[in-house]
């Protein structure tokens, strides 16, 4: 299936859209899972397929998506719902529900609607109360860790999350201001880390600096690591036979993750290398559609420079008994290095 987008239009379009419908395949009457409705622009291309017989179920814990929902679904032809929650907890709902979807996606970290509001706390480049909190709800802001945590415990969080090569001074200087008064805002913030960092680093050139420590307090902020754990295993539970899940990540911590679940998923023969045959029986589950994850066309990255760090990955779950699990062990191990 074809999918032809104007990357280039004013109007939102969403990453990697094209390549996602292409791969997802969705037919007439299909019933799909949003699990980042955001903005919605995948879930409103995803309906023009589905059309009328067709259900679309949107997942987001912002209620801004709720009403950006509201506003866009009045046009679709499908059946459509919104549900708005962590999407690890609606989808365990979902399966209690007995509902089964023929795709399931997921458009993961901070969605450009987050990103453009500057009172959220999400940008480092417009100062703004520090909160990053997709769900405006939930109990503790940004703000409230970074001046609870100790210092060690904030080095680790920004190493482990950010990948942060400074966390230790980064963390130290964060540390030595709150004695003097609470960080506040994101200005504040970023004063710290550029502060932090040694000039050299500043001159580097990787982007901002306070990337990384931005990165690695919204995720621990509204734990999303450990949400998309919970929520990868039920998404493919979910999915009936033939159906298909998808996975749009912007950095290595999560891309790693849906990587690793959907090659565990697609492997088959698990023998040593030395046997002639497999004894194993082991069959994969799902057949990797991405050998290697799709990336950003040059035009869209010219489009949206956003879009530079994101990846694409997808499978399809395998029927009861369909797999390959007495292929020999050398052919798996060729699929798991090209993944």
């Amino acid at each position: 299936m074809a999918i032809l987008l104007d990357v280039t239009a004013p109007a939102h379009v969403p990453v990697l859209a094209a390549e996602l419908l292409e791969i997802c395949a969705p037919e007439r009457g299909a019933t799909v899972v949003d699990c980042t409705f955001g903005q919605g622009g995948h879930a409103q291309l995803f309906a023009e397929c589905i059309g009328p017989g067709g259900l679309l179920v949107a997942i987001d814990r912002d209620p801004a998506a709720r009403a950006r929902f509201e506003e866009l679904h009045g046009d679709w032809q499908c059946e459509a719902r919104f549900v708005q929650g962590d999407f690890a907890d609606v989808l365990a709902a979902l399966l209690d529900e007995g509902l089964e979807a023929d795709v399931v996606y997921f458009d993961l970290g901070v969605s450009s609607l987050q990103i453009d509001q500057p009172e959220r706390g999400f940008s480092y480049t417009r100062d703004a109360p520090l909160d990053m909190r997709m769900d405006p709800s939930a109990p503790l802001s940004a703000r409230d860790l970074l001046n609870a945590w100790d210092e060690r415990q904030l080095a680790q969080v920004l190493r482990r999350y950010g990948e942060e090569r400074y966390a230790a001074r980064i963390a130290r200087e964060i540390c030595a201001r709150r004695k003097r008064r609470p960080i506040e805002t994101t200005g504040e913030l970023v004063a710290a880390i550029e502060a932090a960092l040694p000039a050299a680093a500043r001159r580097l050139g990787h982007g901002h600096p306070a990337k990384r420590t931005f990165q690695a307090l919204r995720i621990a902020v509204n734990h999303e690591l450990e949400s998309l754990d919970r929520a990868l295993p039920l998404a493919f539970e979910l999915t009936r036979p033939g159906g298909r899940i998808a996975a749009i990540s912007f950095h290595s911590l999560e891309d790693r993750r849906v990587k690793n679940f959907m090659r565990e998923l697609a492997r088959g023969c698990v023998c040593p290398p030395d046997f002639p045959i497999c004894t194993c029986g082991r069959q994969p589950r799902a057949e990797l559609l991405t050998p290697r994850a799709l990336r950003p066309s040059a035009d869209e990255l010219a489009a949206n420079p956003r879009s530079a760090s994101a990846r694409l990955r997808a499978l399809r779950k395998l029927p009861e008994g369909d797999g390959e699990g007495r292929r020999p062990a050398s052919d798996h191990r060729k699929q798991e290095r090209a993944a």
